[in-house]
């Protein structure tokens, strides 16, 4: 499994030594985040010096994306924004970056090892993708929240597991007042441009990696929009949330004034979001009221409050002297697959599974504080 990773600006990153196998050239990696079970990776890698390997076969579903100089592969030179996707147990062609090029690499279900040579594997699927994804055409996104505004690169679907890799355009002025949670996992590097949300500031060069069913969102596109390549472990299916809230406390012992407390999330009031990212979460509520699609965030009675005072009322008619159980609506539990506590993915619990319409929909997963940048990042009341 791999750890929550939120808003990191790859600066705050260390460099390794690049893990290339059967290469001849020297480069350095940042890893953004590594799976330890499987050896998945997602890194960030800097040629110093020209570098290249022969013909060969990944152990694991592995892609290129040139951010800065440029990949030769099979003959071919790709410049920023060139993308190569090779599924593991298919046979690559030599590739070779020239020295001082920057690029994303990713490794999926497998770790960095390279059989130089190598025949394809009896249970290899599809085969090389090769794109200069400069030469594609931005494609609007067709369900792009509450307002438009959102556009679409495909660089890689895989037609069985319906992970896909793809480049996505947020304009400037385009905002989402709602929270969502997905049935896969969601990474993404920007690219460039500025967006801010719920967990902090998206930037040229930040980063993060979302488990399965984490609730994120009050999107805001600043200045120029934003762009990033991002990735999903599945089709990226949309659960929103609106008027959100969440109640916690307990009893002090021995700190602070003594005695039962709680608080909500309604109570943090508007948190650290300027008036210039507030009117734009207005807007875009008001685009949905003109939908016919609208509950202002935020706003009316925390649905908490009238069901303590319920659980309270029945408490007293019945004569109860002890701390009553609130109904708080779903359990939870009753909202997963039940595989989902059996499976091989159970000790994880933001594990994507595939998930198709008709499924029950699980409950979203209110992230602790995740890992996260030194120099991004912003956790205040939105933060879940």
């Amino acid at each position: 499994m791999r750890p929550h990773v939120e808003v990191i600006h790859e600066d705050d990153y260390i460099w390794h030594a690049a893990e290339l196998p059967e290469g001849e050239g020297r480069a350095v990696e940042r890893r953004l985040s590594v799976d330890e079970e499987d050896g998945s990776s997602s890194l960030r890698v800097d040629f110093r010096t020209a570098w290249g390997r022969g013909p060969g076969v990944h152990h694991a579903d592995t892609e290129y994306y040139v951010l800065d100089g440029s990949m030769t592969y099979g003959g071919r030179r790709l410049g920023p924004g060139g993308y190569v996707h090779a599924p593991k147990g298919v046979p690559v062609e030599a590739v070779a970056f020239s020295e001082g090029s920057r690029i994303l690499h990713y490794r999926e279900y497998g770790d960095a090892g390279f059989d130089r040579g190598a025949r394809r594997w009896a249970d290899a699927r599809e085969d090389v993708t090769v794109i200069d994804s400069g030469t594609m055409a931005w494609d609007a996104v067709p369900k792009p929240g509450p307002m438009p505004g959102l556009f679409i690169k495909y660089l890689h679907v895989d037609p069985l597991t319906g992970f896909y890799t793809r480049l996505v355009h947020a304009q400037e002025g385009w905002a989402d007042h709602r929270l969502e949670h997905h049935p896969c996992y969601e990474e993404a590097y920007t690219l460039e441009g500025h967006m801010e949300y719920n967990f902090g500031t998206l930037d040229a060069g930040t980063y993060f990696f979302r488990p399965a069913r984490v609730k994120h969102g009050h999107f805001t596109s600043m200045e120029g929009g934003a762009t990033w390549l991002l990735r999903s472990d599945g089709e990226l299916f949309n659960w929103h949330t609106r008027n959100e809230w969440v109640r916690w406390g307990g009893d002090a012992l021995n700190y602070g004034p003594q005695g039962r407390w709680s608080q909500s999330s309604h109570d943090l009031g508007g948190g650290e979001r300027p008036e210039k990212e507030l009117a734009m979460l207005r807007r875009s509520l008001e685009h949905a009221r003109q939908q016919g699609d609208y509950v202002p965030h935020g706003l009316g009675p925390d649905p908490s409050l009238p069901a303590i005072a319920k659980a309270l009322d029945a408490a007293l008619l019945q004569g109860g002297h002890t701390h009553p159980a609130a109904d708080w609506g779903a359990d939870p539990a009753a909202l997963e697959h039940p595989g989902e506590r059996t499976d091989a993915a159970a000790h994880n619990r933001g594990a994507g599974r595939a998930w198709q319409p008709g499924d029950p929909i699980p409950a979203p997963i209110i992230s602790s504080l995740p890992v996260r940048s030194r120099s991004r990042g912003r956790w205040d009341g939105d933060g879940m």
